[in-house]
């Protein structure tokens, strides 16, 4: 039912998304006359490789810096770029990979090599499944790039501060994964988009509703400040059918 679900949703948003996609391509394509899209390598179910497609809203070329995490205050961003982050626009173009199989709509956000090499054994259930372009973890850290904005080296930044939450919620997601758990994050994301308090509220209440311990819960409300942390696995026991959420000291 899931495949199904995938299939149907991600056929129909490419249609009817394309009055909104089809204009704004043609604005990437005319800052520089490049290729609209950026198509990428990324880690998906079992560790296989796919190639995923974004509406490119960075420069060309950007990727060859090395640095895979993106601040909001990147200057590799282009204006009509930060137009397209703004409104999640390149997410939509993600619906192909999910029509292709390489995705669902929702899952664990799928990472870059380098990224999944650091990955603890722990994290790598998240690789046991299908990647998605949502989760409990898209949500809770929609605002990414303003976290990291004022950081000097954004890919540690994220390594330390967002990335042991965000595998902690993925695989919660994982190990309580279910068709009506799909469709609640799938309305909590077009929710977020119109009051992301809101989304996180009820996030949080979903977590609480299927057990999630209090810190996790915490964390899906965004109220406090993040602080480093270790990714779970390092100094904590994951079990089969849901995360720890008690983080281990900091480094």
């Amino acid at each position: 039912m899931k495949r199904v679900l995938d299939i149907l949703a991600s056929a129909l948003g490419l249609i009817a998304a394309s009055p909104v996609l089809l204009p704004v391509m043609l604005l990437v394509w005319l800052q520089d006359y490049h290729s609209p899209l950026y198509v990428a390598p990324r880690v998906g179910r079992n560790g296989r490789t796919f190639r995923m497609v974004k509406l490119r809203s960075m420069v060309v070329n950007a990727d060859r810096s090395g640095v895979d995490s993106t601040s909001a205050r990147d200057p590799r961003i282009t204006p009509i770029g930060r137009f397209i982050r703004r409104y999640k626009l390149d997410e939509l173009t993600q619906l192909w990979n999910v029509l292709k199989g390489d995705m669902s709509l929702v899952g664990p956000r799928p990472n870059v090599k380098r990224e999944t090499d650091l990955y603890t054994e722990a994290e790598r259930r998240l690789l046991e499944v299908r990647p998605g372009i949502t989760d409990f973890a898209s949500i809770v850290f929609s605002d990414e790039g303003d976290i990291l904005k004022d950081v000097v080296e954004p890919d540690i930044a994220y390594n330390q501060l967002i990335r042991p939450w965000k595998s902690r919620l993925a695989l919660y997601y994982v190990g309580h994964r279910s068709l009506t758990l799909d469709l609640m994050l799938l309305f909590l994301t077009a929710l977020a988009i119109v009051s992301r308090d809101r989304a996180l509220l009820a996030v949080e209440r979903t977590l609480r509703r299927l057990g999630a311990g209090s810190e996790l819960c915490r964390i899906a409300l965004r109220r406090d400040p993040l602080a480093p942390t270790p990714p779970p696995g390092a100094n904590e026991v994951v079990t089969s059918r849901q995360t720890a959420t008690a983080p281990a000291p900091s480094r």
